[in-house]
């Protein structure tokens, strides 16, 4: 999720982003359609910008403009035929991060990036699904949405509230205090307009298990989880390193994360090209991958036979200071760098997808060969895709020596499959190992770290 925050909520909004303030957006065509709501901005100079896209999973639309008052501000509108529509004010840099964020069935965020699309609440997407080319979705434990009509008990004073302007509007200025005040005033307004949602329908919150005080754990919990210290954490926040997912809450001005939040955090961390790769280089002395240490332990032989070994070669630089030991030294760092320069040495862009085509092109033909088998009644098995030995031993190598790269590479294979075959990607991924084991050289613990990191997470309720 974006780390930018909506400032308020527009008046006219059918969910109200809990603690924000309410401004007044009347001099918006909001019932106008997207196409006037991007008019308001776009071709109108002086910076200001607009846009609108449809929806490409409903019939809504999703929308931004530049206010046309106050053009450090902007407003981003999100429309759902049944669900009826969001307003947020933010600062104008700002409206197309949160836009993107619309494109698909996203409605509503909260609670640090907890989104709705209407039926379910899913906890803020941090682990990349390779086969589906998307953040991979985790719903939230024993969600409950918290409407409108559920805030509403009756004690809040909307005598002590107000309605905010756009022209006078502080970005910087802290949030209202007793916001159930602001609620209930927005209510009033909203019951009079034409066809309102009603509160019972207008979400405001979610609550779930998760988000207790006793799953919310602070930054210095959470680097350790995440296998760092609290201050290189502080300075990923600091920099806005988009990795990092937004807090849940924020007590006593500390940021305090839901527990399943970093867990996936860390998970995530894990399944990075980073983590890969770190995963891949574990126990190495200068945390090269098995292929990458290989090439560094071979050329620190031949270097040092080379430099050494070799009277002729000797004799023309070896000082009587130097020494077997010193001569070890300087080979090993000439290992090193040809291992580290691997990607300069083979042509990685290329070669992975020569091994994804030769790896369906063998899936292909078990596929031909066992047609038979698919005809017959009863669950389909994918225990036939099979690897020749020497596709086999390319992909074993491409794992070896460059494990991150593999690594797209077999989610690419494992989705080729499923559009092709509507082969599962488990099974998939199962044959893949099968025909490692039988002719890689990978050991059984690098193949199993490796094969864990691409396993296809199975959800939870």
């Amino acid at each position: 999720m974006s780390h930018v925050h909506p400032l308020a909520n527009g008046l006219r909004t059918d969910h109200p982003v809990p603690g924000l303030p309410f401004v007044d957006d009347s001099h918006l065509p909001l019932d106008e359609g997207p196409e006037a709501i991007e008019a308001v901005g776009r071709n109108k100079g002086d910076g200001r910008w607009g846009r609108y896209d449809k929806n490409r999973v409903d019939d809504g639309w999703h929308a931004f403009t530049t206010d046309p008052k106050q053009h450090t501000l902007g407003w981003s509108v999100r429309y759902h035929p049944e669900h009826g529509r969001t307003v947020l004010l933010m600062r104008d840099g700002d409206t197309s991060s949160w836009h993107t964020q619309w494109s698909a069935d996203e409605l509503l965020f909260r609670a640090g990036g907890y989104w709705w699309n209407g039926d379910t609440w899913y906890r803020p997407g941090q682990v990349w699904d390779p086969i589906e080319q998307d953040y991979e979705r985790r719903k939230a434990r024993l969600a409950v949405t918290v409407t409108a009509a559920d805030m509403l008990d009756g004690r809040a004073d909307p005598a002590r509230a107000y309605v905010g302007k756009v022209t006078t509007f502080d970005p910087d200025a802290p949030r209202p205090d007793h916001w159930p005040d602001h609620l209930a005033l927005w209510a009033q307004h909203h019951q009079e307009q034409e066809n309102a949602l009603p509160l019972e329908r207008c979400v405001v919150d979610l609550s779930s298990p998760e988000l207790t005080a006793a799953q919310l754990i602070g930054a210095p919990e959470m680097a350790e989880l995440g296998g760092i210290t609290a201050s290189t954490l502080r300075a990923y926040i600091s920099r806005g390193n988009s990795e990092v997912p937004l807090p849940q809450a924020t007590i006593g001005g500390r940021d305090q994360w839901a527990r399943a939040v970093a867990e996936d955090w860390v998970e995530a961390r894990q399944r990075s090209y980073q983590g890969i790769d770190a995963a891949m280089s574990a126990g190495d002395r200068d945390n090269l991958s098995p292929g990458a240490a290989d090439v560094r332990d071979r050329f620190v032989t031949d270097f040092h036979r080379t430099l050494w070994d070799r009277p002729d070669v000797r004799k023309r630089w070896v000082l009587r200071q130097r020494n077997t030991e010193s001569v070890a030294e300087i080979a090993n760092e000439l290992a090193w760098s040809v291992a580290a320069s691997l990607d300069r040495i083979i042509p990685t862009q290329h070669l992975g997808r020569v091994v994804q085509g030769a790896v369906m092109h063998d899936f292909a033909e078990s596929v031909e060969m066992f047609a038979d088998e698919a005809k017959k009644p009863g669950k389909r098995s994918w225990w036939h895709f099979n690897l020749t030995p020497s596709v086999a031993k390319m992909l074993d190598w491409y794992v070896r020596h460059f494990p991150s790269d593999a690594y797209s590479t077999i989610g690419e294979i494992q989705r080729q499959a499923h559009t092709t075959w509507n082969a599962p990607a488990a099974d998939t991924l199962s044959a893949l190992r099968s025909a490692l084991s039988l002719d890689g050289t990978l050991t059984e613990q690098q193949r199993q770290t490796y094969f864990a990191l691409l396993e296809p997470h199975e959800g939870t309720d």
